[in-house]
């Protein structure tokens, strides 16, 4: 199937920076909102589950409050698949200082986030199972063979329209999905808005 041929180009595509000794216990829980804004586009709403996913959430949050995404850009479309952005070189090889531990099932992490249209999940090395570190995706289309093998950590409540169009309106250069840097979409901030409390 292309898509899985194309998920197997890209993630052995996705190298990041850092090391993956991470001993970090879980200290979040329960829902997180944050705002994506993107320049020329508009803002994408996510709620983030810190009960599935706490220490990516709370890495994730961590580079939000550092302002760490601001000025950053969408480096990677790929249609009917996933959008993914995050890397401070906007090559897909960069990240932040530090890695975190995978969150998911072939990490012996268990995580019921699926990967479906919507979701919010984060990037590694396809070698490297504790390899996360900055860049994320965004999934246009249900990609549940991702499940398992990657930390989801979120869904988005508010934007896939905006999502629908960067595939639309951007060309990649390859089937990796890479986007040359002028033509990247910029993240003109993300922005934590409220936290919730889940009640189920």
């Amino acid at each position: 199937m292309k898509t899985i041929k194309l998920l197997g180009i890209i993630l052995l595509g996705i190298f990041l920076v850092g090391c993956s000794e991470n001993e970090k216990k879980p200290t979040l829980s329960g829902k997180y909102n944050v705002e994506i804004v993107l320049k020329d586009y508009g803002t994408i709403k996510v709620t983030l589950d810190a009960d599935e996913a706490p220490l990516t959430v709370e890495n994730f949050l961590k580079l939000v409050d550092k302002k760490f995404y601001d000025g950053l850009t969408i480096h990677r479309v790929v249609k009917d698949f996933v959008i993914q952005g995050g890397d401070p070189e906007g090559t897909g090889q960069g990240g932040s200082e530090e890695t975190i531990v995978g969150e998911f099932s072939s990490n012996g992490i268990n995580n019921n986030l699926s990967h479906t249209r919507g979701t919010i999940s984060m990037a590694r090395n396809g070698m490297d199972m504790n390899s996360a570190s900055s860049q994320f995706f965004i999934v246009q289309k249900d990609a549940t063979t991702l499940d398992g093998d990657y930390a989801a950590f979120g869904y988005v409540t508010e934007g896939m329209d905006i999502v629908d169009k960067i595939v639309e309106e951007i060309e990649p250069n390859d089937e990796m999905g890479t986007v040359e840097k002028e033509k990247q979409p910029i993240i003109t901030s993300i922005r934590k808005v409220t936290k919730k409390k889940a009640n189920n």
